[in-house]
């Protein structure tokens, strides 16, 4: 039983390491148990699957998170049905408690592009991890035609108004939306 245990511990983390969802140290730090971040991890990669094997949905428009069988999708769409398809796809998948969608209309001449994304994302990340007052291991940050979305799983609500404050505090953030939840 107890090498059972050890074999099923490794493949959880070599599935962490493995699908980009981070570190051993991002595992340890998680507010989840392991158990419930390889749920977690199944759901998502679940959804991802779904959506690649769809025709209509852009899987590389959407970004896919979950938190304790609560899923997140965020990212932009051509046409208001491919967005109404990815969250009833990402519903069909077993463990789903429930899929908030975070979507924008792609925009075809918009000044804020990849490059500009990315530079807001590491900005604010690197403000969070600046701040010793907050896990930021537990915060992802997403940026989406410079809007910033922050997703995660904390152990309280002043992590969450900090975490905005950092976010809002960047130069060329449109927006900043959080889906932080407090651990309880």
């Amino acid at each position: 039983m107890r090498g059972n245990f050890k074999a099923l511990l490794g493949l959880v983390l070599m599935g962490f390491l493995i699908s980009g969802c981070g570190t051993i140290y991002k595992v340890a730090r998680d507010e989840r148990s392991v158990g419930t971040q390889y749920r977690d991890e199944a759901i998502t990669t679940a959804i991802r699957q779904k959506f690649m094997d769809d025709e209509f949905v852009e899987y590389f428009d959407i970004s896919t998170y979950c938190y304790k069988g609560k899923v997140y999708l965020v990212g932009e769409y051509e046409k208001i049905d491919q967005k109404i398809r990815a969250i009833t796809l990402a519903e069909q998948v077993e463990g789903v408690k429930s899929v908030t969608g975070h979507f924008l209309p792609k925009k075809k001449r918009d000044h804020c592009g990849s490059t500009d994304n990315l530079g807001l994302m590491a900005t604010v990340k690197s403000k969070l991890i600046g701040d010793k007052d907050i896990e930021s291991t537990n915060i992802e940050v997403k940026v989406v035609q410079c809007h910033v979305i922050l997703l995660g799983l904390v152990d309280e609500s002043r992590e969450i108004k900090e975490a905005i404050a950092h976010a809002k505090s960047v130069g060329g953030v449109r927006s900043v939306t959080s889906y932080l939840k407090v651990v309880k």
